[in-house]
């Protein structure tokens, strides 16, 4: 019998899909192809920003052309992309140019995984093998989807099967363990279901609660999915279960972090949960124009080095590092100026998780 290994609050028995293993150390590039899919699945937990929007983004990166994908690729110094959506199969031109486009850029040891819920044709699965593609996971709902994993698997696609753990459910998701590795199939992942605002009417109609208050995750999801590693110790193919917890603090921490790293200007500093920590200086009213003739006045007057401010367009402010920008509210204080200590996400979409003013 297999020993059930612990990776944090993650579990799992034989090896980790190389997918799974690139996620963890935040080198994953999430390539999200579409929000289209004709599931309707009820635990679905996609945003309404991107649920039935066909629209493709890379990490926070709204996609408008291939150097986007690449963009992102490079600032998080990606070793792999994840492609996922909606169903990436109904924008299958979409999702291989982006495929091609990777492999090309950065090589072929650059791994690919895809997810997929419908079933897929011969031809499909060999333009997806042709491309690059590393590693097929199946969302499986249903019977139809079975001839499409066992042609992947002839097809020598490394093949496994990704489906959330709902409470109670053990005995379907042993059942899918069991047929996969009679088919050669590679690994089975279970991942802790959790509330999103999208989903979380539909999950609480059906009586699931919260794990805790600090948690989206689903009460009884995690300990049905460790009865289910239990009762797979005897098969040969891996199983892997994905914890919530470890998906935030860990896996998303891993990420920030490769990303902040490479793209900090001078005057930020990275913190430990991978955010950019700086100061900033907004006036009122702020035009290009007047925020240059704030910085030249400013950096003047008190000698500040060049590199340490620059001006945020985007925003309307001025960047310095935290300790400048201390210093500047006490010694040029004006009603027409607020100072301010900011964290903010390494992200394309530049998300601000805390604002000091000062």
């Amino acid at each position: 019998m297999r020993k059930i290994n612990r990776i944090h609050s993650n579990r799992y028995l034989g090896s980790l899909p190389e997918g799974c293993k690139l996620c963890m150390k935040g080198a994953k590039l999430v390539l999200f192809i579409t929000g289209i899919c004709p599931r309707g699945c009820f635990y679905c937990p996609l945003s309404e920003r991107r649920r039935g929007r066909d629209v493709p983004w890379a990490n926070e990166r709204r996609v408008e052309g291939l150097e986007d994908v690449l963009l992102e690729a490079e600032r998080m110094e990606a070793e792999g992309a994840g492609i996922t959506g909606g169903s990436v199969d109904l924008r299958l031109k979409r999702a291989l140019g982006y495929m091609e486009a990777l492999k090309g850029r950065f090589g072929p040891a650059f791994h690919i995984h895809m997810y997929t819920a419908n079933p897929l044709g011969m031809d499909i699965l060999r333009g997806l093998k042709g491309a690059g593609l590393d590693e097929l996971r199946f969302h499986v709902t249903g019977e139809e989807i079975w001839e499409t994993v066992a042609a992947s698997i002839n097809l020598g696609i490394e093949t496994g099967i990704e489906v959330p753990v709902l409470p109670g459910g053990e005995g379907r998701l042993v059942a899918l363990a069991e047929r996969l590795e009679g088919l050669g199939g590679s690994f089975l992942n279970l991942n802790e279901l959790e509330f999103s605002d999208t989903n979380a009417p539909r999950l609480k109609r059906r009586g699931w609660e919260l794990k805790a208050e600090t948690s989206n995750a689903v009460l009884g999801s995690e300990e049905s999915a460790l009865r289910v590693l239990e009762a797979c110790r005897g098969l040969g193919i891996g199983l892997h279960y994905c914890s919530s917890s470890y998906k935030d603090a860990v896996q998303l921490r891993r990420r920030l972090l490769r990303t902040a790293r490479n793209v900090a200007k001078g005057y930020e500093e990275v913190s430990r949960d991978g955010l950019l920590l700086k100061g900033t200086i907004t006036p009122q009213n702020p035009t290009p124009e007047r925020l240059l003739l704030l910085m030249e006045a400013v950096r003047d007057r008190f000698k500040i080095p060049e590199g340490l401010m620059a001006i945020d367009r985007e925003k309307g402010r001025l960047e310095t590092t935290q300790e400048i920008a201390e210093r500047l509210s006490r010694l040029y204080r004006r009603k027409d100026l607020q100072y301010a200590l900011v964290e903010e996400y390494p992200t394309a979409d530049r998300l601000e998780t805390e604002v000091f003013p000062l």
